[in-house]
C-alpha cells in the first residue's frame, strides 16, 4: 500500500489517499485506488477500530461526497474509515463481461422484459470474484497500520460483494449492508452460510430494486442476530436517522471488544 496524499480535514480528520499494488492473491491489479480516513484521536497508544465502506459502482471521484461523509460520521464516533475502488469503476479497466451484461440489463428493462437469472450472474459475480480478494489485501495492508485495530466493520454495497466478505472474512465482525442490487442465485447459498450481526439498509420504494428479492435475501441470512432498517424512498432518499441506527449498531459491536487484530 503506497500513499499518494494526505491532507487533514476541518474536524481534523486525517484523509490520505492509497494505491494498492502487488497484492497477495491480486494477480495483474496494480494501483487500486482507495482511501483512508482516520480520526484524530487514531495513535498507536489507541488504535481505532475499522469500518471498509464500500462504494457504489460509480467511481470514487462521484461516490467521494457520500463517503466522505459517511467516514466523518464514523471518525466522530472514534473510527477509522476505508474505501476501495471496485473492479471496473472510475479509471480501473473495465471488464468485458460485465459491460456486455450492462448492455443486455438495459435491453430488458427497456423492453419491459423480466431481468433473467443469467443475466444478474453475468452483472454481479465476476465483480464479486474480484472485489472480495481486493478487500482482503486491502484489510492486510490496512491493519499493519499501527493506529488502526480491531474490529472491524463492514458498511455499504453491492450487497453481494458483502455477503461473500461476511463469509470468508473472518476479521470482519459486523456489517451494515445497503439493499438496493440484483442478487445471483449463489449468493443466496453464501447467505445462509453469514453468522456475524447484521443491520440491513432497505429503501422500499427504491426504484431499481427488486423488493421481493431483498427481503428474501435477507430471511436467508444465517445470522443469529440481523435488523432489516426498512424506510419509504427511493434509491436515494436514505433519510439522515438511518445513518444513526447505522452508526449505533457499530458503535454497538466494535466497540464491545478491546481486542487489537494485525494482519
Amino acid at each position: 500500500m503506497h500513499v499518494t496524499s494526505e491532507r487533514r480535514l476541518d474536524d481534523g480528520v486525517r484523509e490520505r489517499t492509497f494505491t494498492l499494488d502487488d497484492a497477495p492473491g491480486v494477480p495483474r491489479t496494480p494501483g487500486i485506488p482507495g482511501i483512508l480516513w482516520t480520526p484524530a484521536s487514531a495513535a498507536a497508544s489507541a488504535p481505532a477500530p475499522l469500518i471498509l465502506q464500500s462504494p457504489p459502482p460509480l467511481g470514487l471521484r462521484t461516490a467521494y461526497p457520500r463517503l466522505a461523509a459517511r467516514a466523518r460520521h464514523a471518525a466522530e464516533d472514534g473510527f477509522a474509515s476505508a474505501t476501495l475502488e471496485l473492479p471496473g469503476s472510475g479509471d480501473r479497466p473495465r471488464i468485458p463481461a460485465t459491460e456486455q451484461a450492462v448492455a443486455d440489463l438495459r435491453q430488458a428493462l427497456e423492453a419491459g422484459r423480466p431481468v433473467s437469472d443469467e443475466i444478474v450472474d453475468a452483472l454481479v459475480l465476476p465483480l464479486v470474484d474480484r472485489a472480495v480478494p481486493e478487500w482482503q489485501a486491502a484489510l492486510d495492508a490496512l491493519l499493519t497500520l499501527p493506529e488502526i485495530g480491531g474490529p472491524v466493520g463492514y458498511s455499504g454495497g453491492v450487497i453481494s460483494i458483502g455477503t461473500r466478505l461476511a463469509v470468508v472474512e473472518p476479521r470482519i465482525s459486523a456489517a451494515v449492508l445497503f439493499a438496493g442490487s440484483f442478487v445471483p442465485r449463489a449468493i443466496f447459498e453464501e447467505a445462509r452460510q453469514v453468522t456475524i450481526p447484521l443491520h440491513v439498509l432497505l429503501q422500499w420504494d427504491d426504484e431499481g430494486n427488486d423488493r421481493q428479492a431483498a427481503l428474501n435475501l435477507f430471511d436467508a441470512f444465517g445470522s443469529a442476530e440481523k435488523t432489516l432498517h426498512a424506510n419509504m424512498g427511493g434509491h436515494t432518499g436514505v433519510p439522515p436517522f438511518a445513518a444513526d441506527a447505522a452508526a449505533q449498531f457499530f458503535t454497538r459491536h466494535l466497540r464491545a471488544r478491546p481486542a487489537v487484530m494485525r494482519g
